[in-house]
């Protein structure tokens, strides 16, 4: 056999997992028809009493392959074929459950997914005693659900309410945990895994499974008769609706076929899950997921795009110059990967201020058991607070962080640049200031690149790098290994105002603005946001980024472009909340909300004075689409106007960096979702209607007209 090492020593027979194929053990058409060839060995060998199941890669086992699982949609596989695909595993699993010897799964490592599936079928589940070796059903967050028995084994091992927590969450539990929960049932030293597993096969157990045995009854067979069975499922379907809003069919789908599979004899029930997951195997949704999520964010996170011929830079010292937010959050993650930072500021206290965030962070991580103390402490080490531009003389990079003024940035990259070591390059963390502008303060513009990071830097995973006009491609490369170095996820963007993040984001906020103009009521337009799959609604976030902020950066662009700049759509909206009312959003405390002194917020009342609502409100959906739309539509401009080179990273940025909804799969993925041809027609309408905004480009039309995919 190819993936599995068959092995048979005093009656016990042991099956070691080793794909020859891939680093990590995964379930694949091969490996299904060799273990179902293995496990007969064992049913038909009187010789053999029973088995381990091990391992012999770091890990016990993943899942099916996601590159072939992310592409069925688009191979166009059937529901038919899809109940076929999940129901091969599941019959080798029942089949092993079954066939009349006990198996005991011996986990040497992390077990997740169909590998976790694999060990629940077992009769026993033994893990070593290692925090990196959880286990865990993730696949709700790929948009799919545990295809080969586990939202049936699940449920009745643990119950039903904690079955669900775990499934729905798909969060992963380490081996105390997944003890106490009967998710394993020994937690043994590395070193003693195999001989515990040949411990409880040499007690003779019985190979029978509970829901295998005479007269056995689900803990929640009766369904909605029984009182704690119907209030669990009723809650759970209804704060499935309030999270979802109905646009992920996957946590719905594992609450229905928990609550009908446990009504049902257990291979009627294995049934009815893989007709479930084909459901979702077969819709855009797991699709769009899995291809933005994990796929191409994998290519991004192995550097795909870096150029090729340029050695590996590492980066050993780091200057960060500006201490507020966002330089502080880049010395933090910098220094937590091992990296000294010099942070520089106008003064000394200032400096520290930065160097706090890091104690701050830390203190949180240390309190959470994520981070010892000594860790703690050897990461505020490497972070030096300072005023002395002379500290970078040996650096191997500078970001620049400071206030978003050309005049300031200029400033600071002179003063760096008469001590910077000549082959380091220099990078300005500018949000949306052209970074080919910005590199004429400094005298190797080949040298100067943009890294965009987001707020706060050491929970969003997302880097847009920019190239400016000048910039090399060895200086592209060694932004993308430090970027890979701090474990950030990168997409490249070429020059623009905005770049691509900052300038389709801010379409969201604009609509939303516009809408109030309209006179659409303010909560319509804040929950069409939110059913939509934004985090906030647009008035929200726009208190948040303070109506200041856009507003600047419209003044700013009249004034270096003129006439050729095209003001945003919410401009007046904007001038009239800042200079009329006064309303700078939450940060002076009155916004399009209105904040109470206990943290509260509420929809200002004085928004109906000023932004009149119309006695007609527009349909509710259309809503929904116009904030989707919008964004989706200047990504196709920034695509065609060259800022951004490949739809991959389109999506990748607008779901890392402004949570831009993951079903859609990002703003690339939503109009390929919808159809070229169709998203042009709505486009065209809503044109007619709300104004040349949503005017499609020539290039989409020619697509549309060709019916050729953003993908492919």
């Amino acid at each position: 056999m190819k993936h599995i090492r068959y092995a048979v020593r005093d009656g016990i027979a042991t099956l070691t997992l080793d794909n020859a194929d891939e680093s990590m053990n995964l379930v694949s058409p091969e490996f299904i028809a060799e273990f179902t060839e293995a496990v007969e060995k064992v049913a038909s060998d009187p010789a053999v009493t029973g088995a381990i199941v091990t391992s012999a890669k770091p890990a016990f086992m993943a899942g099916a392959d996601l590159k072939y699982v992310g592409t069925a949609y688009d191979r166009g596989m059937s529901k038919a074929d899809a109940v076929g695909f999940c129901k091969a595993p599941s019959d080798m699993h029942r089949h092993m459950e079954t066939c009349g010897k006990p198996f005991v799964a011996a986990m040497n490592g992390l077990a997740l997914g169909g590998g976790f599936e694999l060990a629940l079928a077992c009769h026993h589940r033994i893990i070593v005693d290692d925090p990196k070796a959880v286990v865990g059903l993730p696949e709700v967050n790929l948009g799919l659900l545990p295809g080969s028995g586990g939202t049936q084994r699940l449920p009745r091992m643990l119950g039903t309410e904690r079955a669900l927590d775990l499934l729905l969450s798909g969060r992963t539990v380490g081996p105390e945990e997944a003890l106490k929960i009967g998710l394993v049932d020994e937690v043994v030293p590395a070193d003693k895994l195999l001989e515990a597993a040949a411990d409880w096969l040499a007690k003779g157990p019985d190979p029978v499974r509970d829901w295998d045995k005479k007269g056995y009854q689900p803990p929640a067979a009766l369904g909605v008769l029984d009182m704690k069975t119907a209030t669990i499922h009723t809650m759970t379907a209804a704060s499935l609706s309030a999270k979802t809003w109905h646009n992920y069919p996957a946590p719905i789908a594992i609450e229905t076929v928990v609550f009908e599979g446990m009504q049902q004899p257990f291979d009627r029930a294995q049934a009815l899950e893989n007709k479930y997951f084909a459901r979702l195997l077969t819709d855009p949704v797991s699709r769009n997921i899995i291809r933005t999520t994990f796929l191409n964010k994998g290519k991004n996170d192995a550097l795909t795009m870096r150029p090729t011929g340029v050695q590996t830079y590492t980066v050993k010292k780091l200057g960060v110059l500006g201490a507020g937010m966002m330089g502080a959050g880049i010395a933090n993650v910098a220094a937590a990967a091992g990296i000294e930072v010099v942070v520089i500021d106008a003064t000394q206290a200032n400096a520290d201020k930065g160097k706090a965030y890091s104690e701050k962070v830390l203190g949180r991580m240390v309190e959470k058991g994520k981070r010892t103390q000594q860790a703690a402490d050897a990461v505020l080490a490497r972070i030096n607070p300072t005023t002395d531009y002379a500290l970078l003389a040996d650096a191997d990079l500078i970001i620049e962080a400071v206030f978003e003024d050309v005049a300031v940035k200029a400033d600071v990259t002179k003063k760096a640049a008469a001590v910077l070591p000549d082959t380091a390059p220099f990078a300005s963390n500018t949000s949306t200031l052209p970074i080919s502008a910005l590199a004429e303060s400094f005298p190797r513009p080949a040298d100067f690149i943009g890294l965009h990071f987001f707020s706060p830097v050491d929970r969003m995973g997302l880097v847009e790098v920019i190239m400016g006009r000048k910039t090399s491609d060895e200086t592209l490369a060694r932004a993308l290994d430090f970027v890979k170095q701090i474990r950030k996820t990168p997409i490249v963007v070429n020059d623009s105002r905005g770049f691509y993040t900052s300038r389709v984001f801010q379409t969201f906020i604009h609509e939303g603005m516009a809408m109030l103009q309209e006179g659409v009521k303010p909560a319509l337009i804040e929950n069409a946001g939110k059913m939509a799959g934004m985090p906030v609604g647009p008035l929200m976030v726009t208190d948040e980024v303070s109506i200041e902020l856009p507003l600047m950066i419209a003044n700013q662009a009249i004034a270096q472009d003129g006439d050729a700049y095209r003001k945003p759509v919410s401009y007046d909206v904007m001038t009239k909340m800042m200079t009329d009312l006064g309303r700078p959003g939450r940060k002076g405390n009155a916004g399009f909300y209105e904040y109470a002194e206990d943290g509260g917020k509420r929809l200002w009342p004085g928004l109906a004075e000023h932004f009149p609502v119309a006695s007609e409100q527009p349909d509710f959906e259309e809503l929904k689409k116009r904030l989707l739309y919008i964004q989706a539509l200047e990504t196709v401009r920034c695509l065609e106007e060259g800022v951004l080179t490949r739809a991959e990273d389109g999506d990748i940025g607008s779901v890392l960096g402004w949570s831009f909804p993951t079903y859609t799969g990002g703003t690339m993925s939503l109009i390929d979702t919808v159809g070229v041809a169709a998203f042009v027609a709505e486009c065209d309408a809503m044109a007619q209607k709300y104004g040349e905004r949503f005017k499609p480009t020539s290039w989409l039309r020619e697509r549309a007209s060709g019916e050729v995919k953003l993908y492919g």
